[in-house]
């Protein structure tokens, strides 16, 4: 099983998507290892973006995500880096496809709700910026035979 990174933004909490967006997921079939809500440092916000650096719009996306609480999981499940960056659409809101969590909610660029990872590194390299080893929970679900056989 593959595990990815999952950021419902400052927009996404304070528009009260929160309950929305892990729904779509669940209801998908990927399960939940982890998950909190934080009010994230300048300092984890340069970490995380800090393939950005030196970009115009670097300075916003650090601002933004400081800006307000956000909640961050992480996501298993078969291609679940495929399957969560499918399912949240385009990052450009006005280009993601209607069906998509950015399709169906989002309409700014910044504020596109929600980061998903977008490779097997990268998922690895933000879990565990994110997360210790200690807060992703190893556990079984009766339904995933129906769903990952």
């Amino acid at each position: 099983m593959q595990q990815t990174l999952v950021i419902v933004k400052p927009d996404g909490v304070q528009r009260g998507l929160v309950g929305k967006i892990l729904a779509r997921f669940e209801e998908r079939g990927l399960k939940i290892v982890a998950l909190k809500m934080l009010q994230v440092s300048r300092e984890l916000a340069e970490k995380h973006y800090a393939v950005h650096q030196g970009k115009f719009f670097y300075d916003g996306l650090v601002s933004y995500i400081v800006s307000s609480p956000v909640v961050v999981m992480v996501l298993e499940g078969h291609e679940a880096i495929k399957v969560v960056r499918a399912m949240v659409g385009a990052t450009r809101p006005w280009e993601a496809a209607a069906g998509t969590i950015r399709g169906d909610y989002a309409m700014m660029g910044l504020r596109n709700l929600i980061h998903a990872s977008d490779a097997p590194e990268t998922a690895a390299s933000e879990i565990a910026l994110w997360f210790t080893p200690e807060e992703l929970t190893t556990w079984t679900r009766e339904m995933d035979r129906w769903v990952n056989e």
